[in-house]
């Protein structure tokens, strides 16, 4: 088959390999969907993975095409997303059916070979059949979908709540999404860039809604339109050092903040954040991957839920499709920011 395959850092081919061997409890999966995640940046171009060679790509759907000894023979021919985080099965989180916090999990794409790539061996507990309705690529942004949904579900916000998002990449669209899609009205975003602002307006945030913090305080700007009493609910989108002590001096006494970002380098609070943290009795939630436990009330099955009964549409997100061999293009744009971009999508199909 064809792949893309990191031998180390900056060094990504596209080579004719051996098809993956499929496992006693895994399917083969012909890869018809993969989203370029954030995350593969760094991983491909500056810090590198767990070891090498290794298939990048974890955000992705398919059609089985062959299925293990011991796997259930009804996946043969379906269609199918899968949940990237292989869990252990016996740490304390697994035993809770808290996968998402597994101690020794395993994962496709960074540690195990993953789907930028013709096909992928995939544990049959790893899948999701999808309904007929659902896309290929709808269910390739299953994975950034949920983790959005896991940090809304995890902060709960109640109506007419004020809530703020700072942040606009993938995720924070995602989160903006599924907030607007639960009915909620009071929401601020912070972003940076016109293009943010534009998909922001697109999935139905008022355009008086958006703060552009390269032209505009945001710290005055949203006290103004919040009688100064900041956020109820703040997603921290980002995960620079700047931005959570914006979190911190933009919500009201109560508030929840939600650390959804990535860390982009150490963080540091001063002790004045801290002390707002204390004296306003900040409540701070830690957020990371999403819950797939197989049950209707996972995340995952949220997602897809509303997927198949057309109350999202993702697919306005995708800026980019490109084939498979051309995969690296996608990447640069990712990497160089040198022209406005959402979701870059690899399709096989």
């Amino acid at each position: 088959m064809k792949a893309w395959v990191l031998h180390g850092v900056r060094d990504l081919r596209f080579e004719d390999i051996n098809s993956p061997i499929v496992g006693e409890n895994e399917v083969l999966l012909a890869v018809k969907a993969a989203g370029i995640c954030g995350s593969d940046i760094p991983r491909i171009f500056y810090t590198g993975t767990y070891s090498f060679p290794l298939i990048p790509g974890h955000e992705f759907a398919g059609q089985v095409a062959a299925v293990g000894a011991g796997a259930d023979p009804k996946w043969q021919g379906q269609r199918v997303g899968v949940f990237p985080l292989i869990p252990c099965g016996e740490c304390l989180p697994c035993q809770k059916e808290q996968y998402e916090m597994c101690r020794h999990y395993s994962y496709l794409g960074s540690r195990r070979d993953g789907a930028f790539a013709e096909y992928v061996a995939v544990p049959e507990e790893n899948l999701i059949a999808l309904p007929e309705g659902v896309s290929f690529e709808e269910a390739a942004m299953l994975e950034p979908m949920s983790v959005a949904v896991h940090a809304m579900r995890k902060t709960a916000p109640a109506a007419g709540e004020c809530i703020v998002i700072c942040g606009l990449g993938t995720i924070g669209l995602f989160l903006l999404m599924f907030l607007l899609e639960a009915g909620h009205r009071n929401i601020y975003v912070i972003g940076n860039k016109e293009f943010q602002r534009q998909m922001a307006v697109k999935l139905g945030l008022p355009e008086t809604s958006f703060c552009d913090s390269r032209t505009q305080d945001a710290e005055k700007w949203l006290l103004e339109r919040t009688d100064g009493k900041g956020a109820d609910v703040f997603f921290e989108c980002v995960g620079r050092n700047e931005t959570v002590v914006q979190a911190v001096g933009l919500t009201g006494p109560g508030g929840r903040i939600m650390l959804v970002g990535n860390p982009a380098s150490d963080m540091s609070l001063p002790k004045a954040v801290y002390w707002k943290i204390l004296r306003n009795q900040l409540t701070l939630f830690g957020t990371w991957n999403s819950s797939f436990t197989h049950s209707p009330e996972d995340d995952w099955h949220y997602v897809l839920d509303r997927l198949e009964k057309g109350r999202i549409a993702p697919a306005q997100t995708i800026t980019h499709r490109i084939p498979l061999e051309e995969m690296d293009r996608g990447l640069a744009v990712m990497r160089d920011k040198r022209e406005e971009y959402g979701k870059v999508m690899c399709v096989t199909d």
